[in-house]
């Protein structure tokens, strides 16, 4: 006998749905575990290092911020099967959606709170590793193709695994669109709450995808950097005169959001409160941002809309800047032209030069540490920020005090395509 899902009377939900921030979890290049990531992060330590595997010998980029699967946390919390049935990416998701419910403690049982529990989670590319290895098996025989390689790299495989595993059967979404990947599940994840489609949102994003290949397609772009192979921790420097190209890293990041009253009603702690996502497309070339800034002024100006915020309230961004010579400046321009003469009361932060350019997982991980700073009143710093492009106030080498009557911010992420996404976020 098959037992229909109850039918939610939406018409009687609010349309002003509030949608708050309820559980972290983290797996980067600086460590695993939300709280162990943060102190990190704020004491200035970081995760890019050499790759040493003869591969990369001889590839113009030889650096990463890497996350090892032999890290004994990881280690802990994946099985044999894990590993052999599911991406490298996935796994990393599971391990950083275990802490995520486990910090909000949602672990739900009824059927009525798995039907509007929901998971949207993406990457912005897939292993080319796993290709690479299938296809030298294929050239073996057929039998040696592994029958979970279709499964391994689908995009939306860990928001599968996800769903599976924990019984959630509210929207199930996967977003890829490129480094904006992360930002955008969570904008669409609050999206999903705010008009009555979920009660919890399980999101995020998990990349894994360094690898020879990998890194030597994006140095034939010309976007990685290639000046500092022998000293790695220098050479992600986002707004930086010296930068020069992204370092790639990998992990995952998941955020558990939830509708406000819902929240509150069982005494969940609440790290912040999403009030708006702004979404624009530069509609100008396959990498590069338009030189006048007006794709992240839309992305921008479009999340304070949806927020019902002015400009002025703004006191933080953290920044999608990856360390390329064109992006941070197009993106300091943006900032400079939407804001005008506050945007020097601003404190301007980007994470990566900790950790690394995550790709589908840098919007995510960065609204984290986003979130904290809101929750905690500290800004982490931009590491290897040595001579500013600009004169706006940006938070250099050390953490900054976040001294304001409420603390509202901006995260920014900018994915090749043209694709933005912008979260506004705010200490409840």
């Amino acid at each position: 006998m098959t037992v229909l899902p109850r039918i939610r009377n939406i018409s009687k939900l609010s349309p002003c749905r509030r949608v708050v921030v309820s559980g972290l979890g983290v797996v980067s290049p600086i460590g695993t575990g939300t709280k162990t990531v943060w102190d990190n992060l704020l004491k200035g330590q970081c995760g890019i290092v050499s790759l040493s595997e003869k591969e990369y010998g001889k590839l113009p980029c030889r650096i990463a911020g890497v996350v090892s699967l032999k890290d004994e946390n990881l280690l802990r919390a994946l099985s044999k099967s894990n590993l052999k049935s599911m991406a490298p990416a996935t796994c990393l998701a599971l391990v950083a959606t275990a802490e995520a419910l486990l910090d909000a403690n949602w672990i739900p049982e009824s059927d009525s709170d798995k039907e509007t529990t929901g998971v949207a989670l993406g990457m912005g590319m897939v292993d080319l590793k796993d290709i690479c290895d299938t296809n030298d098996a294929l050239k073996i025989g057929y039998n040696k193709v592994s029958p979970f390689f279709v499964p391994r790299i689908l995009p939306n495989m860990a928001a599968g695994q996800i769903s599976i595993k924990y019984g959630f059967r509210g929207p199930n979404h996967a977003v890829s669109t490129a480094c904006a990947t992360g930002a955008h599940s969570i904008g669409d994840a609050y999206r999903f709450i705010k008009h009555g489609d979920a009660d919890v949102m399980v999101c995020g994003g998990a990349e894994s995808c360094i690898s020879p290949l990998a890194v030597a397609g994006f140095c034939r772009l010309r976007a990685l950097s290639t000046s500092f192979n022998n000293e790695p921790e220098k050479a992600s420097r986002p707004f930086d005169q010296k930068r020069d190209g992204f370092v790639m890293g990998e992990g995952a990041a998941v955020l558990v959001l939830e509708e406000y009253e819902h929240a509150l009603k069982r005494n969940a702690n609440i790290y912040a409160e999403i009030l708006g996502y702004g979404l624009s497309g530069d509609a100008s070339h396959i990498t590069a941002p338009r030189e006048d800034g007006s794709g992240a002024i839309l992305s921008m100006t479009r999340a304070l809309q949806d927020a019902n915020i002015s400009k002025d309230e703004i006191t933080h961004v953290n920044a999608h800047a990856t360390s390329t010579p064109i992006g941070d400046g197009i993106e300091s321009t943006a900032i400079k032209k939407l804001f005008g003469a506050h945007s020097t009361n601003i404190l301007i932060s980007s994470t990566k030069g900790a950790h690394g350019h995550l790709l589908g997982a840098a919007g995510n991980l960065e609204a984290v540490f986003t979130i904290l700073a809101c929750y905690h009143g500290v800004v982490p710093a931009t590491l290897n920020l040595d001579d500013p492009v600009d004169d706006l106030h940006y938070v250099a080498k050390v953490p900054e005090k976040w001294n304001a009557e409420r603390r509202i911010a901006l995260k920014n992420s900018f994915g090749f395509g043209g694709t933005n996404a912008t979260l506004c976020i705010a200490k409840v």
